[in-house]
């Protein structure tokens, strides 16, 4: 493998000021000499493939960036990628839809970094009537289908509160991944701190009209896959969501009163 037009030194610097940690700091992390890390960050010494890897391990980096590192250091990557309808991903394809089918009547989608629509569940395309049809086109991200006036924001009573939820997980999430598809979302909709009162709770709930004029309120959970080796798998999070009233539970465990 040759050196990829990226500098190691230079991606791993990158990763240790966001994580805001000294030099000194990551050293002693990693077991290394402060010394010598400032020589792999500067390019005067260059690091093998397994100090790549402890120091993307200290750094929390995600494994497609570790994967970016390493080829930037001349070496193969070390974490395998599959497409989901891949062979390889059968097992895990099937667990997905087994969590995604386990959870109805309440609705649960899977999304990649940047929240594009990987698969949902029934309850979730029954939510989505009414909705523009451009906004359900491949690839369906989730925060514009879910802010647009054509999308359904007009269908959310707490808009303003669950725009400001979104908006800040979204800032985290960059914050911690650098994803530049979530910078681009956050510079598409605008700044954080709009939020006007907040609704009292432990959580902040999506609290969502119907067209029968009730309402549905939901609580929702994010899952990932613990220790995954895989780029595509590490990536891939699970929202479902929970009836946050009984009322709410009631609607949804009668076919059809969520959607009419």
């Amino acid at each position: 493998m040759t050196p990829s037009a990226e500098h190691a030194g230079d991606l791993i610097r990158s990763w240790r000021r966001r994580r805001h940690l000294s030099q000194l700091e990551l050293a002693h992390r990693a077991d290394v000499s402060s010394r010598h890390l400032s020589f792999v960050e500067t390019g005067r010494s260059r690091p093998t493939s397994t100090m790549i890897l402890r120091l993307c391990e200290q750094l929390d980096v995600p494994l497609r960036e570790q994967n970016r590192v390493l080829l930037a250091g001349g070496f193969a990557p070390e974490h395998p990628e599959h497409a989901l309808a891949d062979p390889p991903m059968a097992d895990v394809a099937a667990a997905i839809d087994g969590i995604l089918t386990a959870h109805l009547p309440f609705p649960a989608l899977v999304v990649d970094p940047g929240w594009d629509l990987v698969s949902a569940n029934d309850a979730v395309y029954a939510l989505l009537d009414g909705v523009a049809p451009r906004l359900l086109e491949p690839p369906v991200n989730v925060i514009r289908l879910t802010l647009d006036p054509d999308g359904l924001a007009p269908r959310i009573a707490n808009l303003d509160e669950w725009r400001e939820h979104l908006l800040v997980r979204l800032a985290h999430e960059h914050d911690a991944t650098g994803d530049p598809r979530l910078a681009a979302l956050l510079d598409e909709l605008g700044p954080v701190g709009r939020v006007g009162a907040r609704t009292p709770g432990l959580v902040v709930p999506l609290r969502l009209r119907t067209p029968g004029g009730g309402e549905l309120s939901f609580l929702s959970t994010t899952t990932v896959f613990g220790t995954p080796r895989e780029v595509t798998l590490s990536e891939l999070a699970i929202e479902a969501f929970y009836p946050a009233d009984a009322a709410t539970r009631a609607a949804l465990l009668v076919p059809g009163v969520a959607a009419g």
